[in-house]
C-alpha cells in the first residue's frame, strides 16, 4: 500500500461550480417558510395575474433597453422619447406614461445617469416567479407614488393629512385581508378617522375634521386610496350591485398576508430585530433561507434612514465574522441603488473590495457568476479563503470539502501555492480545518504542512 502524492491531483472532486454558488453555501439555512392562508392561488397563478398588471411596464421596459431610452436627470420620459414609445407600442402617450412609472417602481427599469437600463428582475421576467411578484410587490407598496393625490381647482387638504392618510393605510388593507370578505366603506372611513386621530394626538395636533362649512377631507381621501390601490391591482373592481364594498383581489391579498408575516419575522426576540443592530440581525438571518433573510433585510432597513443602515452594514462587513461579511453585503443588494456611493467608497479597503467589485458588476446588470472575473487572481483566492472561513465557522465539513471546487486554481499544489502567499489573516485556521475535514490523506497531509508554513512564516 502506497501513499499518493498531491503532485498532480486535482483540486475538483466534481464539476466546477462558479464562486457565487460557493458564496451562498456559506450564507444559505433551511427554515420552513410559514404557509399562507387557506384559499390563497399558488405562486405560479399570482405571477401571472403580476404579470397581466405590468404587462405594458414590462414591454416599455424591453423598449428602452433596445430604443432611445433616454429618461434625463428627474427620470421623468421626455415628450419625443414618450411619442416614440407610443408609436412603437401601439399605446397612448397617458398610457406610455403610466407604464415608465410602473416599470420604475417595480424594478422593471433602472436608470444610471439619465439612461434607462433593463433592471434584473426584466431578464427574469419570462423564468422567475418570484421576481415577477417582488416587481409587483415593490409597485403596490409605492401605491401612492404611481397614483399620486392630485387636488381639484380648488385648494386640496392639508399635505400633511394626506401624508397621515398613507401612513393609515396599510392598517386599512391588513383589515381588509383579515375580514377576507367584501367591507363597507364606512367601516374603512370609521378607520380612517380612528387612526388619522391616534397619529394626530402622538403630535399633539388638532382633529383632522373640516373647519366651519368646509367638508371633511377624509372621505375624498379615502376613495383616492382605494381607487389608487385598485389601479395596482390590489383591489377588485366594486361591484355595480354593492358599490359601497370594497374587497382585495387575491394577489392583494397574497401581499398584505407578506407584510404581515414580515412584521412577525421582524418582531422575533424580546426586542425585535428592527431595534437591534446590524450584526444582530444578521446573525439571526444566518439561520433563514434566502427569501425570509430578505424579509428580514427590509424590515430591518425599513426602520432606519438609507445612508445610516448603509454605514452600520459595512462597519459590520469589516468585522472578523467572515460570514457576516458575506450577509452584510447581500442585505445591501436590497438596498440597491441607494447604497451604491457607500460601496463604491470601499472599493479599496483590501478586506472589502471583492465583495464590493462583485456588488457594483451586479448592480450594473453583470451576471453574478461571471462577474467574479472582474477579480484579480489574488482577490479572487482572498475571497475564497474568506468563503472557507465562513463555512468553516458556521457550517459543516463536506460544506468545507465541496467549496474546494470554486478554486480558481486547478491543482492541489497551485491552490495552496496561491493560499500562502494571499494574506489572509485566517488562512491557518482555514488550511487546519480542510486538513480535518477532507477525506483524502495525502491531500491532508499537504494541508497541513502548508498551514504550519504560513503559521510558521516559511510561506
Amino acid at each position: 500500500m502506497t501513499s499518493r502524492s498531491p503532485r498532480d491531483t486535482p483540486l475538483r472532486l466534481v464539476p466546477r461550480r462558479p464562486l457565487t454558488a460557493a458564496r451562498r453555501t456559506a450564507t444559505t439555512r433551511r427554515s420552513r417558510p410559514p404557509r399562507p392562508p387557506e384559499g390563497t392561488p399558488p405562486l405560479s397563478q399570482l405571477a401571472r395575474l403580476a404579470r397581466a398588471e405590468l404587462a405594458d411596464a414590462a414591454r416599455l421596459s424591453r423598449w428602452a433597453g433596445t430604443g432611445p431610452g433616454t429618461a434625463g436627470p428627474t427620470g421623468i420620459l421626455p415628450d419625443d422619447a414618450a411619442a416614440q414609445a407610443a408609436a412603437a407600442l401601439d399605446l397612448t402617450r397617458p398610457q406610455i406614461r403610466t407604464a415608465w412609472d410602473r416599470a420604475r417602481l417595480s424594478g422593471l427599469i433602472e436608470l444610471h445617469g439619465g439612461t434607462a437600463r433593463p433592471g434584473w428582475r426584466l431578464r427574469a421576467w419570462d423564468t422567475d416567479d418570484t421576481a415577477v411578484l417582488r416587481g409587483w410587490v415593490a409597485l403596490f407598496d409605492a401605491w401612492s407614488l404611481a397614483h399620486p393625490f392630485l387636488p381639484g381647482p380648488q385648494a386640496g387638504p392639508d399635505p400633511a393629512l394626506v401624508a397621515e392618510v398613507i401612513e393609515a393605510a396599510p392598517q386599512l388593507l391588513s383589515f381588509l385581508h383579515l375580514s377576507n370578505e367584501p367591507v363597507p366603506i364606512d367601516t374603512l372611513l370609521d378607520l380612517l378617522r380612528q387612526r388619522v386621530a391616534e397619529l394626530r394626538a402622538e403630535r399633539h395636533e388638532p382633529p383632522a375634521d373640516g373647519v366651519g362649512d368646509a367638508p371633511d377631507p377624509l372621505p375624498a381621501l379615502l376613495d383616492w386610496t382605494l381607487d389608487a390601490v385598485a389601479r395596482v391591482g390590489a383591489l377588485r373592481p366594486r361591484d355595480p350591485k354593492r358599490p359601497d364594498e370594497v374587497t382585495l383581489t387575491a394577489i392583494g391579498s397574497w401581499a398584505v398576508w407578506v407584510k404581515l408575516e414580515q412584521i412577525c419575522v421582524a418582531a422575533q426576540g424580546p426586542a425585535g430585530h428592527m431595534e437591534q443592530s446590524a450584526e444582530t440581525m444578521l446573525r439571526a438571518s444566518a439561520r433563514l433561507s434566502p427569501g425570509p433573510a430578505r424579509a428580514e433585510y427590509r424590515a430591518w432597513l425599513a426602520a432606519r434612514p438609507v445612508a445610516l443602515a448603509v454605514g452600520e452594514l459595512l462597519d459590520t462587513a469589516r468585522g472578523d465574522d467572515a460570514l457576516l461579511r458575506g450577509l452584510a453585503f447581500e442585505a445591501l443588494r436590497v438596498v440597491g441603488d441607494p447604497a451604491e456611493p457607500a460601496v463604491r467608497g470601499v472599493v479599496e479597503e483590501p478586506t472589502l473590495r471583492p465583495y464590493a467589485v462583485l456588488w457594483l458588476a451586479e448592480l450594473d446588470g453583470g451576471d453574478p457568476d461571471t462577474a467574479t472575473g472582474l477579480l484579480t487572481r489574488e482577490e479572487a483566492t482572498w475571497l475564497w479563503i474568506d468563503t472557507a472561513a465562513a463555512v468553516a465557522d458556521h457550517g459543516e465539513d463536506h460544506l468545507l470539502v465541496s467549496h474546494l471546487e470554486t478554486a480558481v486554481q486547478g491543482s492541489v499544489p497551485g491552490l495552496l501555492e496561491e493560499v500562502r502567499n494571499v494574506g489572509h489573516p485566517r488562512t491557518v485556521q482555514v488550511l487546519v480545518a480542510l486538513a480535518a475535514a477532507h477525506p483524502d490523506p495525502a491531500l491532508a497531509k499537504a494541508m497541513r504542512r502548508a498551514a504550519f508554513q504560513v503559521h510558521t512564516g516559511e510561506a
